[in-house]
């Protein structure tokens, strides 16, 4: 009672007033545990993590001090170091029996796997597209219950798929499969124009090409279509807010992402 009595600096002003010091106590308590359920402690897998959007996104995951661990798979290494950045090198996704026991206990993938439909036909772009996407994905739900799973897709995808447009019909049935699937719960992503910002870059020399012409325009179409660009920086940003918190939708389109990147889910 001395204590209190004489070093009230620091004290809630309702000290030795009618609210007692154990109901402040009590108060605090709540708002401490409010605010850890607040907070997020993920463990991610990335697929993709050296294609251009895959970069932005394990820029993000490294930096957002609630990912706990980065686990990204592919047949090329990223070239980051980082402590909470594990990769797997395995030179055959349809295959994943050798590393299935490293691909448990994640709370999120982020797959950011693709290819351009430039120049190939219709069963040569599924296999790339809808049978791994799918294998993947069949892999790590079995594996992780509890895992949220974002798919980039990109702007056009065509969910019914009967549209003209070979790529969309593919990309739309791969949508489809994913959300039938037993995951926590499955995110589309539908991106329009991205630009790569923080130093990423394209592998595709002829996105490389039309990139080095169209990005230093970006303001302008940002200005112009607010709606239809992004940025790498904001696709990643808006993955980790969905992951965290879901979204009021399954399917994510350019403004969705953007409205999440800015305010959140």
């Amino acid at each position: 009672m001395v204590a209190l009595c004489g070093a009230t600096r620091g004290l809630p002003p309702w000290v030795g007033g009618s609210k007692s010091y154990h109901d402040w106590g009590r108060s605090v308590s709540a708002a401490t545990s409010t605010a850890t359920q607040r907070r997020f402690s993920v463990k991610v897998i990335l697929l993709g993590a050296t294609g251009m959007v895959g970069q932005g996104v394990l820029r993000e995951c490294l930096l957002d001090p609630e990912v706990k661990l980065v686990l990204t798979v592919g047949r090329n290494a990223t070239q980051q170091h980082h402590q909470k950045l594990r990769e797997i090198l395995h030179a055959d996704l349809f295959d994943l029996s050798a590393i299935e026991p490293s691909l448990s206990g994640y709370d999120a993938c982020f797959f950011c796997l693709g290819v351009s439909a430039a120049g190939m036909n219709q069963e040569a772009y599924r296999h790339v597209t809808y049978d791994l996407t799918t294998l993947l994905a069949q892999t790590l739900a079995k594996l992780n219950p509890g895992l949220t799973f974002i798919y980039v897709s990109g702007a056009g995808t065509d969910g019914t798929e009967r549209g003209r447009m070979m790529w969309a019909r593919v990309k739309g049935k791969t949508e489809n499969a994913l959300l039938q699937m037993p995951f926590k719960a499955a995110y589309m992503f539908r991106p329009g124009y991205i630009q790569p910002l923080h130093g990423v870059r394209t592998k595709t020399k002829w996105y490389g090409a039309m990139y080095a012409i169209v990005g230093p325009l970006y303001p302008l179409w940002k200005l112009l279509f607010p709606k239809y660009v992004t940025t790498t920086e904001c696709v990643g940003r808006a993955m980790l807010d969905v992951a965290k918190r879901g979204a009021p939708k399954s399917v994510l389109e350019n403004q969705d992402i953007n409205n999440i990147c800015r305010n959140g889910s």
